[in-house]
């Protein structure tokens, strides 16, 4: 029967009884694929349970209060183990999670944010008689090689100096700093090698050989200007128009979010969680996808820094479903977001002995651990899971977790190969794509734009 309620035959049985099946409590319904998202059945694994009251079992023995601990386990439609698994707890960076699904949700995943580069002046010899103006739209993922890929389309556009200064407009990110002036400051020197610090020589002597360096130096400085909203066609800030030079857009969002849940970056969750409106709209939205309470998710921010942000294991296994099935119609999977044991070998999975094929997302705070994802098994197919820690030893709560699914994989076995919906997508790789590719700076000419 459960099978059913999946497959949408239930609902079509109902509608042809006569029954509005709208006014059936979703609270009561979970579905596997594309309906509601609680568990319909209330009997849970006796292996999963057992495996759950020993490792419960274990953290007490070790001084953890088994009150502060949450597990949850869901196959399918079906809860295999619940703890505490609807109480919201110490999520730390289960919160890019929600970050995750709320930006995947509102902008989708092959969404690319724009910067764009202007100027105030015309090009003479060479020389920009007048500012260079960045406008950025929140890439949280604008870095030294993409600032030395659009250094090198500036200089096609044939600018080789500034002669007034670096203008930024908007949420222009660098190097994952969102003060605008040292943002700014970073970007003058990336484009100018002659300023440029050890790491940014660094990550250009692994760009693609024959990459060229940007020769522009800007004779004034930083300055920082704040649009007015709508930009109106007035003058603004002693500037009536710029010249559009150059549009630059972002990697995929579905990228930008593989790279900052490998790493848990906080400063581009922090990034994204503001354009999407910060941590109350970031909540919102990962409670409805989840098909949860509200309750279930109460977030400060977007990066899960500080014991504010909680999140229920329920909830968490909620969301990453909730991307499994919108990510099928666009041929990807939630492996391509966040990291996969035994292919992805960076970041936080670097350490974690995990079964080959889960797919996961950590979180550490001083007291707090967890650990959340899906391991794909033989006899009960993709398990989701969601185990929170609150306590002083952090290690072993690490340890606990690796080990605890690790024995749920030796009790169902391990897929003999990974299904399709948690296959990452051909291409893809362990190692981060290119950064900076020129075919995603496009040069304009002669265009004016308001300022």
């Amino acid at each position: 029967m459960l099978e059913l309620f999946g497959s949408g035959l239930v609902t079509l049985w109902l509608n042809m009884a006569g029954l509005n099946t709208t006014e059936v409590d979703t609270a009561q319904l979970m579905a596997w694929r594309g309906v509601p998202l609680f568990a319909l059945s209330s009997a849970t694994d006796p292996a999963a349970e057992i495996a759950m009251r020993q490792y419960l079992k274990g953290l007490s023995a070790k001084g953890a209060v088994t009150a502060s601990q949450g597990v949850w386990l869901q196959s399918g439609a079906v809860t295999l183990a619940n703890h505490q698994g609807t109480i919201p707890i110490p999520a730390a960076s289960l919160t890019k999670i929600a970050t995750s699904v709320a930006a995947l949700e509102t902008w989708g995943p092959a969404h690319q944010f724009e910067t764009l580069i202007g100027a105030t002046g015309p090009i003479k010899n060479g020389v920009l008689q007048g500012d260079l103006v960045i406008t950025g739209s929140g890439d949280p993922f604008f870095v030294w090689e993409e600032a030395i890929a659009v250094g090198n389309a500036l200089n096609k556009r044939g600018i080789r100096q500034v002669n007034g200064n670096l203008v930024i407009v908007g949420n222009f990110y660098m190097n994952y700093q969102s003060n605008p002036v040292l943002a700014g400051q970073m970007l003058k020197a990336a484009f100018n090698p002659r300023l440029w610090p050890r790491d940014a020589q660094y990550l250009y002597n692994l760009m693609p050989s024959g990459t060229p360096k940007p020769q522009i130096a800007i004779a004034g400085g930083v300055k920082v200007l704040t649009p007015p909203s709508p930009v109106s066609q007035v003058d603004f800030g002693g500037f009536p128009k710029q010249i559009l030079l150059l549009r630059h857009h972002s990697m995929s969002l579905a990228h930008i979010l593989k790279e900052m849940n490998i790493y848990s970056n906080n400063e581009m969750a922090e990034m994204l969680a503001n354009s999407l409106g910060g941590a109350s709209v970031v909540a919102q939205l990962g409670a409805k996808s989840a098909g949860v309470p509200q309750q279930e998710i109460q977030l400060i921010n977007g990066s899960g820094l500080g014991v504010e942000n909680r999140i229920s294991p329920r909830a968490a296994c909620g969301m990453l479903m909730a991307m499994e099935r919108y990510l099928q119609p666009h041929n990807l999977t939630v492996a391509d977001l966040f990291p996969v044991a035994g292919r992805d070998r960076r970041g936080t999975m670097a350490y974690r002995q995990l079964p080959p094929g889960t797919i996961i997302k950590t979180g550490t705070l001083r007291e707090v651990s967890a650990l959340a994802g899906v391991v794909p098994t033989r006899d009960r197919g993709p398990v989701w899971f969601a185990i929170i820690n609150k306590g002083s030893n952090v290690d072993n709560f690490r340890t606990q977790q690796d080990i605890i699914v690790q024995k749920l994989v030796k009790q169902w076995g391990m897929a003999p190969t990974l299904p399709v919906a948690l296959a990452p997508s051909p291409g893809t790789s362990d190692a981060p794509k290119h950064l900076g590719e020129p075919a995603r700076n496009e040069i304009i000419s002669g265009v004016q734009v308001p300022f």
